[in-house]
């Protein structure tokens, strides 16, 4: 289980029953955690009173490949210089958490001794200057800690922080390169490796179809079997489903030896293959595998990270391409989909396999998941690499039924309304420089995301309801400057 550190900071200027009542605290309130927020071990380190106990209690949170992030809490007022050297050593993810461990204050018997050990109001303040003058990225969360808004802010903050962890292992294997002459989905990939972790590397087209090669009719039956298990057989032409069935289980073996979390393809290299990877996509996206088309390496590993935040929470995380609209005037409508990869975690209906003709790849007709998309409320997400730096942009969106059935589209499709209307929300989603592939969520919020931004010191734009005429005009400039 993922563990999230508690150090909590102190002095010995009060004494020594002082900082027994810190310690007795701080182990109530660990114990409190422990109960009530999910998929996590809190773990309580040695009470910060000097720069020795800090720098060894960070260099722990540091190391502990089973730590990821801290939680920080100034009990009483601990001088900041005392954490100046081991928040230098901080690597992990920091919440800064403002509380007190007294809800209410005892107004008939507070004293000085009691002022004294519950200066949190002072603590605290002292220790958030440091952060900010060291330039520390944090979050900070403020309130009591027993309750449930203050719980879920700080669950939040796991999430996002199990979600850096992830990213800073994660491999993302590349089949092909890029797709020729496309910019938006290119990339600085050794800069991606220094910001997030991601780790990019080329693989040839032909070492996975010698994998492929070597699947048995054995492994098919079973990859099959798992196939009607959980979709409906719609075609008759099941020597091409079993195409797609060998290819998810040659995809798996690949992945699996080489430790690969994400992998991008492209239609234009598809050498030894008959088929353009569709349904094999589509289930291994569903089992949280981060998948890039047309070489999209950043889409690829986006999607990864954004499924682990999103793990256990209820609603729906995945890739989606941006490809057309319905313009009847104030009712706007986007449709999105793919040539064929749309993750089946998408979907509202139970999803069909079928063989149709793709037109595009030169290749046999692909079996592929066709289902109509999730509804409600949700965000798009995409990243592009603006030459010096990256950049995040996160759209408030609102996902629909389909006005019609769509009997002749032999895809899998979402439907989407943009906030705060179309007009503002996709001219800013085009000044803002976003790009057509993206991540759709309805389990994660535009908080999320900005906690995310702050956390790995990426810039992030956002599109909402709040969204002004005059904020296009403010993203029309600043793209300009440098």
């Amino acid at each position: 289980m993922d563990k999230l550190y508690f150090v909590v900071g102190s002095q010995d200027l009060y004494g020594e029953e002082c900082l027994k009542n810190v310690a007795k605290d701080a182990q109530e309130m660990t114990e409190f955690f422990n109960q009530h927020l999910k998929n996590v071990k809190v773990e309580l380190l040695p009470t910060v009173v000097d720069s020795k106990t800090c720098i060894e209690d960070l260099r722990k949170v540091s190391c502990d490949d089973e730590c990821i992030g801290v939680m920080t809490w100034m009990h009483t007022f601990s001088p900041a210089k005392m954490w100046i050297k081991g928040l230098q050593e901080l690597r992990k993810p920091l919440l800064h958490l403002h509380t007190q461990a007294n809800e209410k204050l005892p107004y008939d018997t507070i004293d000085m001794d009691f002022m004294n050990l519950n200066q949190a109001a002072h603590g605290d303040r002292e220790y958030g200057f440091i952060l900010a003058r060291m330039r520390i990225a944090h979050q900070v969360v403020a309130g009591y800690y027993k309750h449930a808004k203050v719980l879920e802010k700080i669950g939040k903050f796991i999430d996002v922080a199990r979600a850096i962890n992830f990213s800073k292992h994660l491999k993302v294997g590349s089949f092909g390169n890029n797709m020729r002459e496309v910019a938006v989905t290119d990339g600085d990939r050794v800069e991606s490796q220094i910001q997030y972790g991601w780790e990019c590397n080329y693989f040839a087209v032909g070492d996975l179809v010698k994998v492929i090669n070597e699947v048995t009719e054995a492994e098919i039956d079973e990859k099959m079997a798992e196939y009607t298990s959980k979709y409906t057989m719609k075609t008759t032409r099941i020597d091409s489903v079993r195409e797609q069935a060998k290819y998810e289980v040659a995809l798996e073996k690949f992945l699996k030896k080489n430790d690969l979390g994400a992998f991008a393809d492209t239609f234009q290299d598809l050498y030894g293959l008959k088929q353009l990877p569709g349904l094999a996509a589509q289930n291994l996206m569903g089992k949280g595998i981060g998948f890039g088309p047309e070489g999209d390496y950043k889409i690829s590993a986006l999607s990864a990270v954004l499924m682990k935040m999103s793990e256990g929470r209820p609603g729906a995380t995945g890739f989606i391409e941006d490809y057309t609209y319905d313009l009847t005037e104030g009712e706007e409508l986007e449709l999105a989909a793919h040539m064929l990869e749309v993750p089946v975690t998408l979907a509202k209906t139970k999803p069909e396999i079928d063989v149709l003709p793709l037109g595009i790849g030169g290749k046999e007709d692909p079996a592929r998941l066709i289902f109509d998309g999730i509804e409600g409320d949700g965000i798009q997400v995409t990243m592009v690499d603006m030459g010096d730096h990256y950049r995040l942009i996160c759209a408030d969106i609102e996902f629909v039924k389909q006005p019609k059935p769509m009997p002749n589209l032999p895809v899998a499709r979402v439907m989407y309304r943009h906030k705060p209307n179309f007009n503002i929300g996709t001219a800013a989603w085009c000044y803002a420089g976003g790009a057509h592939h993206s991540v759709l969520s309805t389990a994660l919020t535009r908080e999320d995301l900005v906690l995310f931004a702050r956390l790995t010191g990426t810039e992030i734009i956002c599109i909402g309801d709040d969204t002004t005429e005059a904020d296009l005009q403010k993203l029309a400039w600043d793209k300009y400057q440098k």
